[in-house]
């Protein structure tokens, strides 16, 4: 994979005042997940075993591509130690999750009203070091086109 500019995120720009390493293997059943209505990114169990992420090591870098004001995929890296960079990966019933409800609004995601699901593609980030990208997909329809028309006036408006 071609090595993209990635920004990183810090916990501090999810706060409302400022508005370990494993190799994974290719699996043939794309790994998903979901982002909550609460602005959480969630991996159910089943996902976070086919990614054969390490729950004990839950800090995790999280960014998106360098220059584009929209997100469209996420890069999560596992933080190597107490980072202060690094979000961590919270255990609740039958899944984990990343909460970043203000990194996601900013990036013109409207999680409340919408729901998205992404799918995980594990990459090599570094020496070592293997990253996730989470392609956003978007459930919803695309709205319908309620513009100006296009094209030439018609000659004959009332023959319809």
């Amino acid at each position: 994979m071609k090595a993209k500019q990635i920004r990183f995120f810090s916990p501090d720009e999810n706060s409302d005042a400022k508005k370990q390493k494993k190799k994974s293997t290719a699996k043939p059943v794309p790994v998903t997940g979901y982002i909550s209505s609460a602005g959480k990114v969630v991996f159910p169990d089943k996902s976070i075993a086919q990614l054969g992420l390490d729950t004990q090591n839950n800090l995790f870098k999280v960014g998106t591509q360098d220059g584009k004001r929209k997100i469209k995929s996420l890069y999560l890296i596992p933080g190597a130690g107490e980072n202060e960079e690094a979000f961590e990966l919270e255990k609740a019933a039958k899944s984990h999750s990343i909460s970043l409800p203000f990194i996601l609004q900013k990036g013109g995601i409207d999680f409340a009203n919408v729901k998205h699901t992404f799918t995980v593609k594990p990459f090599d980030y570094d020496e070592g070091v293997t990253g996730y990208e989470l392609k956003l997909t978007n459930e919803s329809p695309k709205p319908e086109y309620t513009g100006k028309p296009r094209g030439r006036k018609r000659l004959n408006p009332a023959a319809e």
